[in-house]
């Protein structure tokens, strides 16, 4: 992984887990107030509810006119009983000087304390004060039961944002595995030509008697290749603002010096070269885009054909044929053979721009393009401007 893509991918799982952890923290601590209050008032509940058994019991007594207060009571709680002036009648409990009589419920020293008043005052009785420890035991399930719930979602949301964050920088790698695969091909690209060059002038200066007409034919076509690279990159990088000169153009004219271009590399090549072009056909075109468009179908029949190979060029009033006897392509590869960068034969050189440039032109035009190809047979391109 690229340091530029670890960055990309430490910033979204800081961005990702930082966001989800603090709604689920959030979510966390509204539902631990919520179940807490629940446990807590559950156990008034069970109070009020006791209360209302020893009130009973009070009222039994009265009746009975007993002397002695036998009261039963859940062992889980502390009783005390007071008179109208607040004093113990029953019990002592330690809280009293802390209790605040206005309140029904309230805490105090971690205990639970309920405040039941009385009247008509059975056996002297005004009040009747319950306290029981908090639940903690329930409240440190339910703080245990969160921690573990927030650690599985930890574990869960990281996984997911792992898988996300791949996502994520996935267009990033594919922009920079492309961006690099370009950098190498334009290296071997520009190195192919130049070291033919350097490589021929230094034979010429060896042998300078010789007229050296082998080496000066590898030189133009070095220069040629540089040249037709450098037009197509200027091609790509000015193509948003390009300003088409639409004029009558004389195809026929224009294919034919083209192919004069293109010569010294079919001779090099030793292809059969078949052509059949028709006089006088014009379209109204850029003659930039026309030269682009024939460039680079002719560039690809040489590139890609086999030495000694066919190259079939046809041209009437409706179509341009180009057609080679190479590689060939599969269908899978004719799916995506406009892309930019994406070549069908990676043995061999060039940038997987050449048909993109083409595809370009055929949109701007309202042209239609079809391929017809099979693997080591060959390719046939098909350019058509009549409906």
């Amino acid at each position: 992984m690229f340091r530029s893509e670890k960055k990309s991918l430490y910033r979204f799982l800081s961005i990702y887990l930082l966001s989800t952890f603090i709604l689920f923290a959030i979510g966390a601590s509204i539902f631990y107030t919520l179940e807490k209050h629940h446990l807590i008032d559950k156990q008034r509940q069970m109070m009020t509810q006791e209360a209302e058994h020893l009130q009973h019991q009070l009222i039994a007594l009265h009746k009975s006119f007993a002397k002695r207060l036998p009261i039963y009571i859940d062992p889980a709680y502390t009783l005390t009983l007071l008179d109208i002036d607040k004093s113990p009648i029953a019990g002592a409990s330690t809280l009293l000087k802390q209790i605040d009589f206005t309140k029904e419920y309230q805490t105090v020293n971690s205990q639970l304390v309920y405040l039941k008043s009385i009247e008509p005052y059975y056996l002297g009785t005004a009040y009747i004060v319950l306290h029981t420890p908090i639940n903690q035991v329930g409240i440190t399930d339910l703080q245990r039961t969160i921690l573990l719930f927030m650690l599985a979602a930890g574990l869960f949301f990281l996984l997911l944002g792992l898988f996300l964050g791949r996502l994520f920088i996935a267009p990033m790698r594919e922009a920079i595995e492309t961006m690099n695969r370009f950098i190498q091909d334009t290296t071997h690209e520009l190195n192919t030509p130049v070291s033919t060059i350097l490589t021929n002038l230094e034979l010429i200066q060896t042998m300078r008697k010789c007229n050296a007409k082998e080496e000066m034919r590898r030189i133009e076509i070095a220069s040629k290749t540089l040249s037709r690279i450098y037009d197509d990159l200027t091609y790509l990088k000015l193509n948003h603002t390009y300003h088409r000169d639409i004029r009558p153009l004389d195809l026929s004219r224009l294919l034919k010096e083209r192919i004069a271009y293109f010569a010294t590399a079919i001779e090099a090549k030793k292809l059969q070269l078949d052509e059949e072009i028709a006089e006088d056909v014009v379209l109204e075109m850029d003659h930039d885009d026309a030269l682009r468009l024939i460039d680079n179908l002719l560039s690809n029949a040489i590139k890609y054909n086999r030495t000694g190979g066919k190259l079939r060029i046809e041209l009437d009033p409706a179509r341009l044929v180009v057609a080679d006897s190479g590689v060939g392509m599969d269908t899978q590869t004719l799916q995506y053979v406009h892309e930019r960068f994406r070549r069908a034969n990676s043995s061999e050189g060039g940038f997987g721009i050449g048909l993109d440039i083409v595809h370009q032109v055929i949109k701007a035009y309202g042209f239609t393009i079809t391929f017809s190809s099979e693997p080591d047979e060959g390719t046939e391109v098909t350019v058509r401007w009549e409906k």
